[in-house]
């Protein structure tokens, strides 16, 4: 049965007021039942009415003050602020405070982050490092979220109108637009539709998250990154926390001559809901522009070390993704060969027509893969690379690394292949070396960081950046 629509709008407009009045009250209480005061060495915050919350923070442990404001709160002149520690991503690393007025919250984030300047800042100053640029929008669509959007709005829409009881009247209409044309053009043209919509969103969004984006260095020390259309933000990451950057270059945005440098720094996340926003300091834009803005961010004078020449990895490497990329193939096809065999002899001709699609771009993926590994060392930074889906380029400072991590399989040992992982505080907490020639990964693992893998491999007279040194991983005592 159809629902009418007053009904609906009758069951709708009275949970949104709701909704918004519960919303401006909370903010008032909120506002009314919190406090904050800046002592010389810590931050105090005080909230609660019931529950009387007491928080005390240690100035110099905080890491990260971000400004947000969404439009309701621009109309208001306040905005949200959150002040994290980076010692917890949750509720116990980050002090929110809403609403704040703007003029305050600036003032209170100049205060926090006092403690960040560096001696060299006098002499560095602050600069543009990069603006919003209107042509970068061409890599909005270019992203797994537009087919996801795209499906997402058919979803949607049929779920409306079965509300409605228009779900029939709707495909029928879409059906009378193609008439008797064949199944797989029409197959294909709802594809491009939907990916047409699915594009639209996503430029939406982009727009919506990265419009007017700025990032500087301030003269207090920190990086800021401000962005936003509707709900704007403010970042600042201090530049005494960052280790290094990570050039990540999407598939689709790559092949369109894209790429976005995220931050690798330590405490840098405040929730867990925004920690890749929170590390990328660009979004993706020619790769030209980002290895620039990589190179300003690590004050290098010329290109970054995400551009420097790569070790690449022996053909073994090669082998693992190839066989990795038809035994997927291979177990989906396993799958619709089982269920067509069970249920209808149709999954056995969609076997073996994706077969031969999916066989060459499994190929190509797989071979895309091998030429993006590689690694080096480069003045005072580790550099990897690897993926390609998402392919990263990492340029970690050597005294960020803090361990190693040696992982070698059965057939990784076999074919002379060793994986080692550097431990590090910022970032995620490790990256990862892959498949490299046992010798090279051992002598960089050692040549990065001397002295901190050197207890634990045989072969310990010989010059560990030798390729042929024959090193390797001492077995447990």
């Amino acid at each position: 049965m159809g629902t009418s629509v007053g009904a609906a709008l009758a069951w709708v407009l009275p949970g949104f007021v709701v909704v918004v009045a519960a919303g401006a009250a909370s903010g008032e209480w909120m506002w009314r039942v919190t406090s904050y005061h800046v002592g010389p060495e810590r931050f105090h915050v005080n909230t609660g009415v019931i529950f009387r919350k007491r928080l005390a923070l240690r100035r110099e442990r905080i890491r990260s003050v971000d400004l947000t404001a969404d439009p309701v709160l621009r109309v208001l002149g306040v905005v949200t602020v959150r002040v994290g520690t980076g010692e917890h991503a949750g509720a116990e690393g980050t002090v929110t405070l809403w609403p704040l007025r703007r003029a305050s919250a600036d003032a209170l984030r100049a205060t926090l982050l006092a403690h960040a300047a560096r001696q060299d800042d006098a002499d560095a100053g602050d600069g543009s490092l990069a603006r919003f640029d209107l042509r970068w929008i061409r890599f909005a669509p270019l992203s797994f979220l537009t087919p996801a959007l795209g499906a997402a709005a058919a979803g949607g829409t049929l779920q409306v109108a079965e509300w409605f009881g228009l779900q029939v009247r709707v495909i029928d209409t879409v059906g009378s637009w193609f008439g008797l044309a064949p199944v797989l053009l029409v197959a294909l043209a709802l594809a491009v539709g939907l990916l047409l919509v699915g594009g639209v969103a996503t430029v939406a969004l982009w727009v919506e998250s990265w419009w007017n984006h700025t990032l500087n260095r301030q003269a207090d020390g920190t990086l800021q990154v401000r962005r936003g259309l509707l709900t704007t933000r403010s970042i600042s990451l201090e530049e005494s926390r960052l280790r290094g950057v990570e050039l990540v270059e999407p598939l689709a945005a790559r092949l369109a001559g894209g790429a976005r440098v995220d931050a690798v720094a330590t405490g840098l996340a405040t929730s867990e809901e925004d920690k890749t926003d929170s590390r990328t300091l660009l979004p993706v834009a020619p790769k030209d522009v980002a290895e620039r803005v990589a190179a300003g961010v690590l004050r290098e004078p010329s290109n970054p070390p995400t551009a420097a020449q790569l070790t690449p990895h022996p053909p073994a490497a090669r082998g693992r993704r190839l066989r990795w990329a038809f035994g997927t193939v291979l177990a989906t096809e396993a799958v619709l060969v089982v269920l067509g065999l069970l249920l209808t002899p149709v999954l056995l001709h969609v076997a073996w027509i994706s077969s031969l699609v999916l066989v060459p771009v499994a190929v190509l993926l797989a071979l895309d893969a091998y030429r993006a590994l590689g690694h080096t060392l480069t003045g005072g930074y580790l550099v990897a690379r690897s993926g390609t889906v998402r392919r990263a380029t990492v340029a970690l400072q050597r005294r960020a690394v803090v361990g190693w991590t040696v992982r070698q399989s059965v057939l990784q040992r076999r074919a002379g292949l060793i994986t080692v992982v550097a431990t590090t505080a910022a970032g995620p907490g490790a990256y990862a070396v892959r498949d490299a020639a046992q010798q090279d990964g051992l002598a960089l693992a050692d040549a990065a960081v001397p002295g901190l893998l050197r207890p634990f491999l045989v072969g310990t007279d010989v010059d560990p950046a030798r390729a042929d040194d024959g090193l390797e991983v001492a077995p447990p005592r």
